[in-house]
């Protein structure tokens, strides 16, 4: 087992791990798995970068792409999907393009990795442009779909960046704009990087669109109120969310929401400041979305009980 990359050498931890007990398995891969918070943190400056460089795509009209093979292209895909029922975010703004396609999602793609070609048919297909923010997933640091896409990324004008859990080459490193490494080491199962490579990588990409969708002003304090209430679930969170913010009964969160068209940013802007909705909408447009900007006072504090 010579290979250079960290994620596919042999853990000596779970050397015997073929004859452990259920419970020795779980403490094991427990174990493991606590210091991939410890890696990603090690990673802050540079998962801070990528969090602006997501913010200037979004403020410049642009998008968000991740573009990844295997576990990594499903979590790009992943991450992409949960942000307009959390955000309220046009699908348009974060999308993720995995190698060999929707299929690639539910059952693995052979080969699709190791094809350059196909990487740049889907950029081109994705319509990246200049001002666009490509991050490529790739655990390994070296998958050939993952680099074309990036390379092709750069001529187009885009900004790039890289989520890897082995150093990619130093050729590769001084290209893009960010180089995010969290080393989580060797797997439990040598070479599975669905494990500790990809629990790092759903925690990084968790806080480059959450951050991001933040500085556009998605949440008032820590509440989503850019969400949208498509099921009885989210019309539930919304009107709380109203009631919360402004002090409001049930029946007024209610009455507020309809007015506001279902959108509780809307809503909590008409009701702070004494608006109708289409100025409230204009006010908000003009503070770049954030309502801190309009409101001197916060959501109210967390009572700890």
């Amino acid at each position: 087992m010579l290979d250079p990359r960290v994620t596919e050498r042999r853990n000596p931890r779970s050397i015997d791990i073929d004859v452990a007990t259920p419970l020795d398995i779980v403490d094991l891969m427990n174990a493991e798995d606590g210091g991939v918070a410890v890696a990603v943190a090690s990673q802050r400056v540079a998962i801070a970068r990528a969090i602006t460089l997501a913010e200037e795509a979004f403020r410049g009209g642009h998008r968000l792409f991740y573009v990844g093979a295997g576990t990594s292209g499903r979590l790009g895909v992943l991450d992409a999907s949960e942000c307009p029922p959390t955000f309220g975010s046009d699908p348009a703004m974060v999308q993720g393009i995995i190698a060999g396609g929707p299929a690639a999602l539910t059952r693995a793609q052979e080969g699709a990795e190791d094809r350059p070609d196909g990487a740049r048919a889907d950029l081109t297909a994705a319509g990246v442009t200049a001002g666009d923010f490509v991050v490529g997933i790739a655990a390994s640091g070296t998958t050939p779909y993952v680099r074309a896409a990036l390379e092709q990324a750069r001529t187009l004008g885009a900004r790039t960046g890289i989520i890897a859990c082995s150093p990619p080459a130093p050729e590769l490193v001084s290209a893009l704009d960010v180089v995010i490494v969290p080393i989580t080491g060797p797997e439990v199962v040598t070479g599975s990087t669905r494990l500790k490579a990809g629990t790092a990588t759903k925690m990084v990409l968790n806080m480059i669109t959450t951050g991001a969708m933040i500085r556009l002003g998605k949440t008032y304090g820590n509440l989503m109120v850019d969400l949208q209430a498509t099921n009885d679930k989210l019309r539930d969170r919304a009107e709380r969310l109203v009631m919360t913010t402004c002090g409001l009964a049930r029946e007024e969160a209610h009455a507020l929401l309809l007015d506001a068209q279902g959108h509780v940013k809307v809503a909590i802007a008409m009701h702070k400041l004494g608006l109708d909705r289409e100025t409230a909408i204009g006010r908000l447009a003009d503070a770049g979305g954030v309502i801190r900007s309009l409101v001197t006072d916060g959501p109210p504090p967390v009572e700890i009980a």
